[in-house]
C-alpha cells in the first residue's frame, strides 16, 4: 500500500482515539488550521481550537464520542490530499466530514477540517 495513505489513515485513527486529549489532537493540526464543527462554528487556527475544546470537554459535550470512517483519499498534489469521510455520533447523527491535509517535514497534519450535518427526510 501508499506509505503517505496508510500515514493518512493513522491520522485519521489519532483523530478519533484523541477526541477528548487537547493536546494530542491539536498535535495532528497545522498552526493555521481552519475548522468548521457539526454546528457551523467556525475555529482558526490551533490556539483557538486548544482553547474551544478545552472548554469543551468541561461540559456534557465530553460525552459525546464520534467514530471517524474513511471513504477515500485524494492526492491534489504529493504533499496536500483530501480525505472524505464519515463521522458517526454516537448520539444518532451522521456527518460528512472533509479533512485537507498538508505533509510537512514528512508528517501529514490535517489543515482544514469540515463538518456538515447529514439530514435525512
Amino acid at each position: 500500500m501508499n506509505p503517505d495513505i496508510e500515514a493518512i489513515e493513522q491520522v485519521v485513527r489519532d483523530a478519533e482515539a484523541l477526541q477528548s486529549d487537547v493536546a494530542g489532537f491539536t498535535g495532528l493540526l497545522t498552526e493555521e488550521v481552519s475548522l468548521v464543527n457539526f454546528t457551523g462554528i467556525r475555529l482558526r487556527g490551533r490556539a483557538q481550537v486548544e482553547k474551544v475544546m478545552a472548554e469543551a470537554l468541561r461540559t456534557p459535550l465530553k460525552d459525546v464520542l464520534t467514530r471517524n470512517e474513511l471513504l477515500d483519499v485524494t492526492f491534489l498534489r504529493p504533499d496536500v490530499a483530501l480525505a472524505s469521510l464519515i463521522k458517526h455520533v454516537n448520539d444518532g447523527r451522521t456527518g460528512a466530514l472533509t479533512f485537507v491535509l498538508v505533509k510537512d517535514d514528512g508528517t501529514w497534519r490535517i489543515a482544514l477540517a469540515q463538518t456538515t450535518p447529514v439530514v435525512t427526510s
